[in-house]
């Protein structure tokens, strides 16, 4: 079993729908795949279909080995989701001093070929959770400047947990998001990106979408909603990108 954590402390950067298309394309390959909703504002788990859970991560994380019972089901087969409930946004605090709950969570889960972390936008205990639990770190990356300075401190940290927390994370690749390859400023942050971190960025880029932005008030990923877009087709290569780098870890 593999855990990926998706990650980016910078919010409207495609986190959250990188987690939700990428685990449902992963599912629709063939594989089982958890998805453990760690942001509290809950957008992967309502995205999913699953707005309203009672119980879920949280309950998960103080009770490692009840994990099974608060694990949903979604719609597309071969995926589930550990969801996100209000009391989440309490945990930040209770996890502060104990950056291995979530480790301990992932030791009690088997039966999945992959797990994905959908992290909240910040770099606080819950997200220090994903870093020191995960195998490696799929970043998305929105195409504008800011983005860029925000990843800077990002591979700070992530350098940090290398060196004490969990020596084995590896980042598995940046993917460009919300790219709009007609503009200029697009095809900069690009370059600067390719040009410095060479091999770690996926080929594959997702483009704007109006349809990607429609699924998650629908409740579906982009393969059961607009599977002929732009958006799905280029959420199914990364999916393919992403297995492929995942076999050599």
């Amino acid at each position: 079993m593999k855990v990926l954590g998706v990650v980016n402390q910078k919010g409207g950067v495609g986190k959250t729908t990188t987690a939700v298309n990428l685990a449902a394309y992963l599912a629709a390959g063939g594989r089982k795949v958890l998805l453990l909703d760690m942001d509290p504002q809950g957008n992967a788990t309502s995205g999913l279909g699953l707005r309203g859970a009672e119980q879920g991560l949280y309950e998960a994380l103080g009770e490692p080995a009840r994990a099974a019972e608060f694990t949903l089901p979604t719609l597309q087969d071969g995926l589930f989701v550990l969801p996100s409930t209000p009391d989440l946004a309490g945990a930040g605090v209770e996890l502060a001093d104990d950056p291995d709950a979530l480790t301990r969570l992932l030791a009690s889960v088997g039966g999945y070929d992959l797990v994905l972390i959908d992290a909240p936008p910040s770099l606080g205990p819950l997200t220090v959770n994903v870093l020191a639990a995960v195998d490696a770190l799929l970043i998305p990356l929105q195409a504008e400047y800011y983005a860029l300075e925000g990843l800077a401190g990002l591979m700070e940290t992530v350098e940090r947990v290398q060196g004490g927390l969990n020596p084995r994370l590896k980042v598995l690749g940046v993917v460009l998001t919300m790219f709009d390859g007609r503009t200029n400023l697009a095809q900069e942050v690009e370059t600067m990106v390719r040009g410095h971190f060479g091999e770690l960025v996926f080929w594959s880029v997702v483009p704007r979408n109006v349809r990607l932005s429609e699924a998650p008030s629908f409740s579906k990923p982009i393969n059961a909603f607009a599977p002929l877009s732009s958006g799905a087709a280029a959420y199914k290569r990364l999916a393919d990108e992403v297995m492929q780098r995942v076999e050599k870890i």
